[in-house]
């Protein structure tokens, strides 16, 4: 074969058998960050008194109590409680309305780096770690209901890559929060 023509042969060939770089996938991923990590305070919700969603409901009260951004109001049915928050109009702005409830910012979710790459069969798969930062006034609310949650925790999240046209592109995430804006 021609030194001419080894050379487009070689690169063609290349190009087609390699594999996702490490570097390439965490460029890609690091496009969707970050994200913001929503509290949702419900608009009614009741349990039993003493069970495990109880407590939460009544923690969730306290903190909003303290907040001064909801009137609450509990109301006993037998051997359930009934809650009830309503948002005052002098709450901040970025407190939502949600289907069911009001949605906040709690804190967002930034990537921190690829932990593992697996071939697949269309593409590659990549498990990615992902770090709670930035909190928000509302995050004692959100560790309210979600008491196990502290800032710069870490959580895997998994990425999708498929071959198209020459080149990796992300197909897809399991992150189910939205970017921030």
């Amino acid at each position: 074969m021609r030194p001419a023509l080894l050379l487009p042969v070689l690169l063609l060939t290349l190009a087609c058998s390699s594999k996702l770089e490490r570097a390439k996938a965490e460029d890609l991923i690091r496009k969707a960050y970050p994200v913001v990590v929503p509290v949702t305070v419900p608009e009614k919700a009741s349990a039993e008194k003493g069970s495990p969603e109880h407590l939460r409901l009544v923690s969730l009260r306290e903190s909003l109590d303290k907040s001064g951004w909801f009137d609450s109001s509990v109301s006993a049915e037998g051997a359930r409680e009934s809650f009830t928050f309503r948002l005052k109009p002098s709450a901040p702005k970025d407190i939502k309305a949600a289907p069911k409830g009001f949605s906040m910012p709690a804190a967002e979710a930034v990537f921190v780096r690829a932990v593992r790459m697996e071939p697949t069969r269309e593409g590659a798969r990549v498990t990615y770690e992902i770090r709670l930062d930035k909190p928000t006034a509302q995050f004692p609310i959100f560790q309210s209901l979600h008491p196990d949650a502290r800032i710069g925790q870490s959580k895997q999240r998994h990425a999708t890559f498929e071959r198209k046209r020459g080149s990796w592109e992300l197909t897809g995430t399991d992150e189910a929060f939205r970017k921030a804006e």
